[in-house]
């Protein structure tokens, strides 16, 4: 582990080689908490305010990682689901960290769960991002200019250019009632070739390896859900937007595609 302070304002100063390999020490710290009581159905969970789940694992996961990046990066600023804003307040430095995306399957003992982290740059965005998902032995990350990889292999989103022959995940839920769009989104994936409800953090990171065509997340994600995978889709040479094609991690919803599809389903859901 590096115990320098990158906390520069120009983003051009920043190693980001360095960056990608805190954030895999991160990831392997998260892994070591969240991993082990998954695998012996040990997990016990309580109900958020906004009828969410969360667990001890949850919070222990963050608390963990905060308490390791204020050692090694005490300029940066922290925002975690689970305990908010933490770290220097005028950083223009912030990991963006989701301790457990998937909490309501990991409670459950499906292995489609992950940690997310990722760091951005107050006016460059996102340009480190790791997805650590140790229950389906999988990892992806990314940096910007660098290339996104899944355990190594380096991760190119497909070439599929018509609805009618992509692969959609979607993920239902009532937001997209409330934007009276839940029939647009449900007619797209009924056009498409195959649909699917891979969710999560999961939908996007299949985007970037070119194994789903269109990913339509739920209405209500935050930074910490989708600041990583936006990076990874990016780099993969995909597009990643909110239904209104702005390209932003700080949104509440989140669209990824291989790009070639994009213009088409942000008309369906505008």
């Amino acid at each position: 582990m590096t115990d320098t302070d990158p906390s520069d304002t120009d983003p051009s100063d920043i190693d980001l080689g360095a960056e990608l390999a805190l954030a895999l020490e991160l990831a392997d710290l998260a892994d070591g908490i969240t991993l082990p009581p998954f695998q012996a159905r040990e997990v016990t969970y309580d109900w958020k305010a906004n009828q969410t789940e969360v667990t001890a694992l949850d919070r222990g996961a963050e608390a963990a990682i905060a308490e390791h990046l204020a050692r090694a990066r005490p300029g940066h600023r922290l925002l975690g689901e689970e305990f908010g804003v933490a770290g220097a307040a005028d950083s223009p430095w912030q990991w963006i960290v989701d301790p457990i995306d998937g909490t309501s399957g990991y409670v459950r003992g499906i292995p489609v769960w992950a940690t997310l982290l990722a760091l951005a740059h107050r006016d460059e965005g996102v340009v480190v991002a790791v997805v650590s998902a140790p229950a389906l032995a999988r990892r992806w990350w990314a940096t910007r200019g660098g290339g996104a990889f899944a355990d190594g292999r380096r991760c190119r989103v497909s070439t599929v250019a018509a609805v009618t022959d992509a692969q959609i995940s979607i993920t239902l839920n009532d937001g997209w009632d409330a934007l009276g769009l839940t029939d647009a989104v449900v007619r797209l994936a009924q056009e498409a070739r195959r649909a699917r409800g891979f969710g999560d953090f999961w939908q996007h990171c299949l985007v970037a390896e070119g194994a789903v065509d269109v990913a339509i997340d739920a209405v209500g994600v935050a930074p910490y859900d989708i600041a990583a995978v936006k990076l990874i889709v990016e780099e993969a040479g995909g597009t990643f937007t909110d239904r209104h094609g702005r390209a932003t991690h700080e949104s509440d919803t989140a669209i990824s595609s291989n790009g070639l599809l994009h213009a088409e389903v942000l008309r369906r859901l505008t």
